[in-house]
Parts: structure tokens; C-alpha cells; sequence
């Protein structure tokens, strides 16, 4: 009698126990289905990590004599839009103004922060450049276009304030990662194009003439490339329901315009564009290297061969212990001292 019932008792537990698990599965599978946070915050766990460890794996590559403003609000009104500003050595105690390159991050719109990069950048300005490295409002809780217009008013604010922070105000390079690059080629055709300012309700601080050039790396620059068979299509699919702000995106206008590459003018300006071979946005990067040059744009490419090894992931260039990495950086140096040796200088 004790022995069945002990039986019962343990197979109710067990049925409660299993109850329990298919109400848990069935509760977040629905969380899923209803709001891009769980898949948001599970990119942001991986990419946090991914982001250590590219930074501490930088710590052997900083240089000396790198000084820096932390934490410059841009916008009073606006938490998130804080900035940080590198100099290198030879702007210390001088009245010197350098070629600024204007840094965006990366993280899928949905992740990142200015403090992922900063390393890399720090390496960046040493090489002669005074680098502001910028956060903006992640989605979803900012949707399209707030980052654009975020960056718009850091580069009001570095304007106004060109003289204190030894920038060269009329050799303003726009740089970006991943969805940074994205944010800063869409500034950068709002600056270069009416027509573009219009579409995403964007009065541009800057003239087109001070935008000198820019640095793109890895970025998304058109929907219609997203392989939505592909695995990377389920990240991609979280990332624009959250930035867009719906889950049908599929037929949302605003995708065009978010579509970089499709509205670049012959106004667009000099470009250095790149992306690893394993990258699954490298053929974005192709694609907008292309449309640039179709319209005259000088375009300075670094792209490598399908069967190129070690295989190039997503963001390669952060990693300077291979030589791909190294390379990227050289390229990319080359072609900013080549803009500050064509663009006139600030008085």
C-alpha cells in the first residue's frame, strides 16, 4: 500500500514537473514570438563577450603618448549621446588641428558600446589623427533613424567645438563597423544629398565640402542582399524588427532608404570600403564599393580572395595579430594621411 502510493505520489510530481517545463517552454517560445528582446538580449550576451575579448586582446598593441576626453556629452537632453575623444602625442599643449576621424560602432543596432572599441582606436590615433569614438541609443529601444540623427549632432557638437579638441573642421571623416558603418553612410548621404536628408527627416551639421572622406567596415548597405535561407538570417531578422520597431518588416518602405548602397550620389565622399571573405555581409561591402564606383566616387577597396586563409570573419580588422588585420589598418591609415594631404586645412 505505501509502496503505491508513494508511486502515485511520484508520478503526479513528475507529471507537475512536466506541466511545469511545457507551460516555462511554451512562455518563451511565446516572449520570443511577441517581442525582440529575448533574441536581443541573447546578442548582446554573445556579442559583449566577443567584444572583451577582441579588446583585451588589443591591450599588447597600445601605444604611447595617446591622451583622451571621456565621456563629452554632444547632446545635454540626450543620456546616451556621450563621446569619447583620442589625440595623439603630437597635439599635446599645441593648438594643432588634425584630420578627425569620427568613429561609429558596431553591434547589430542592437549592442555595443563606444568602450568596445576604444583600443582599437587609441591604436588608430596614434598613427596622426585625432579619432572621436561616439555611442548612440541602441534599438529597440531607439528605432530608425535615431542613431543618424545622434551622429548629426555629435558632429554639430564637434564643430562647435573644433578648437578645444584639435579638430581640423574641414577634414571630417565619418568611419564606422558593422551597423556603424551602415549609421555612417547614411549620415554621410543625408550631408552629400538633399534628397536623402529629406527621406529620413535629417537637416545635416555638417557641408558636404568638410566631409572629407570615409572608412567603412563590414557593413549592411542593402536588404535585398540578406540570404533569408541562410543561418545569419535569423540575427538579421531580430535586428531589423528591433530597429525598425515591427515584426512585418518585410514590407516596410522604409527598408529602401535604409538601403544604403541604392542612393549613393556621385556627391558621396572618397571611400575606404572592406570586409573579410568569410564575412557574411562581404557582399554588401562589394555591392556598395560598386554603386560608388558606377558614379564616379573614389572608392579604395581591401577585399580578399574566397579562398584566402585563415578565413576573415565579421569584423576582422579589430584583430591586429594576424595579417589581414595588420593590413587593414595600414590600408586604412594610407588612405586618411591621402585625404589630409588633399583637403585644405582649417585656420
Amino acid at each position: 500500500m505505501t509502496t503505491a502510493r508513494q508511486g502515485g505520489t511520484g508520478r503526479r510530481w513528475a507529471l507537475r514537473v512536466l506541466l511545469a517545463l511545457a507551460v516555462l517552454g511554451t512562455g518563451t517560445w511565446a516572449a520570443f514570438q511577441l517581442s525582440p528582446w529575448p533574441s536581443v538580449l541573447l546578442i548582446r550576451w554573445a556579442f559583449d563577450k566577443g567584444a572583451v575579448e577582441a579588446s583585451d586582446a588589443l591591450r599588447k598593441h597600445l601605444p604611447a603618448g595617446v591622451t583622451e576626453r571621456r565621456g563629452l556629452a554632444y547632446d545635454a537632453a540626450d543620456p546616451d549621446a556621450r563621446l569619447d575623444v583620442y589625440f595623439p602625442a603630437q597635439v599635446q599643449g599645441s593648438d594643432q588641428r588634425l584630420t578627425t576621424v569620427v568613429w561609429i560602432h558596431g553591434g547589430g543596432f542592437v549592442s555595443g558600446r563606444r568602450g568596445d572599441i576604444a583600443n582599437y582606436l587609441h591604436v588608430l590615433a596614434a598613427r596622426g589623427f585625432v579619432v572621436v569614438n561616439v555611442d548612440y541609443t541602441l534599438a529597440p529601444k531607439a528605432t530608425w533613424p535615431t542613431p543618424a540623427r545622434q551622429i548629426n549632432a555629435a558632429l554639430a557638437y564637434l564643430q562647435a567645438n573644433a578648437a578645444e579638441l584639435n579638430i581640423d573642421a574641414n577634414r571630417i571623416v565619418l568611419a564606422g563597423d558593422s551597423a556603424g558603418a551602415q549609421i555612417a553612410a547614411e549620415v554621410a548621404n543625408a550631408i552629400t544629398s538633399p534628397a536623402h536628408a529629406q527621406r529620413i527627416g535629417l537637416v545635416p551639421a555638417l557641408q558636404p565640402d568638410r566631409l572629407a572622406g570615409m572608412v567603412l567596415f563590414c557593413g549592411p548597405y542593402d536588404v535585398g542582399l540578406v540570404q533569408w535561407d541562410s543561418p545569419f538570417a535569423a540575427f538579421m531578422r531580430t535586428v531589423l524588427w528591433s530597429y525598425l520597431g515591427r515584426k512585418d518588416f518585410y514590407d516596410d518602405p522604409r527598408l529602401d532608404t535604409f538601403s544604403v548602397s541604392r542612393h549613393v550620389t556621385s556627391t558621396f565622399p572618397p571611400s575606404f570600403i572592406s570586409a573579410g571573405n568569410a564575412d557574411p555581409l562581404e557582399p554588401h561591402s562589394r555591392a556598395l564599393a560598386a554603386a560608388l564606383e558606377a558614379k564616379g566616387v573614389k572608392v579604395d577597396t581591401l577585399f580578399f580572395p574566397k579562398d584566402y586563409t585563415p578565413a576573415l570573419p565579421h569584423e576582422y580588422q579589430f584583430n591586429l595579430d594576424n595579417e589581414a588585420g595588420r593590413l587593414a589598418m595600414e590600408r586604412s591609415v594610407a588612405f586618411l594621411q591621402g585625404l589630409s594631404r588633399d583637403a585644405p586645412s582649417a585656420e
